[in-house]
């Protein structure tokens, strides 16, 4: 279903209309008593679903927190208004930096996603809608950023935050994995990126199971 929010926080019926939107349809009713929150380095980076505006309020003042990053990218769901919200009244750093769960990871994305990591304040929190997929890509590279190696960014695709990789999703295992196989201790991850790195060629050869894809799109409904 579509959203019902219009995008108004400003009166009483548009914030409520904001979270029901949240709640039943980008099912943010299940992030509140399922939460996913893991560091990825710790101290400076950190990962999450979704977050409510009070688990962000939380996690801002337990953790210190001082930059966003919208892995969604910006929507126009009750979600995304109400953590804006948050965010600006926290006086964090936001960034939108969307990415696909399903897809080749693009070139530019990944390199402006680097950018913004050597730039951002820290420590700094990054969420897409479950916590599974699109938060895992963005960790693994910042484990690679970070220097550690593409086993090391693949345990941030795991099971225990919804990840699963035999569905079309697992392309985002296949992006490390296609690292690890051709460059991996012979040239840095950035200038494979740059360099080397083919994205028609990933999504040719990649192949997701039908069953897990049905699992992971339809009855978890994962974006």
């Amino acid at each position: 279903m579509n959203s019902i929010f219009r995008g108004d926080l400003s009166t009483t019926k548009g914030r409520t209309v904001a979270w029901i939107d949240s709640l039943f349809i980008d099912h943010a009713i299940f992030r509140l008593i399922w939460g996913n929150l893991a560091p990825v380095i710790p101290g400076k980076v950190y990962r999450c679903n979704h977050p409510t505006p009070g688990r962000l309020r939380g996690m801002a003042r337990r953790l210190g927190i001082r930059t966003l990053i919208n892995l969604r990218g910006k929507t126009q769901s009750g979600s995304d208004a109400l953590s804006r919200e948050a965010a600006r009244e926290l006086g964090l750093e936001f960034h939108d930096m969307a990415f696909e769960s399903r897809g080749a990871p693009q070139r530019d994305r990944i390199l402006r996603l680097h950018g913004i990591y050597t730039a951002m304040r820290t420590p700094a929190i990054m969420h897409c809608k479950s916590g599974a997929d699109r938060a895992g890509l963005a960790a693994g590279l910042m484990v690679l950023f970070e220097g550690g190696t593409a086993a090391d960014a693949m345990r941030q695709l795991s099971w225990r935050f919804g990840h699963i990789k035999q569905a079309k999703t697992g392309i985002l295992d296949a992006f490390f994995l296609r690292y690890q196989r051709e460059s991996e201790g012979l040239k840095p991850f950035l200038d494979w990126v740059r360099d080397d790195y083919d994205e028609a060629a990933l999504r040719r050869d990649f192949h997701a199971n039908g069953l897990a894809s049905f699992i992971n799109d339809w009855v978890l409904a994962h974006e």
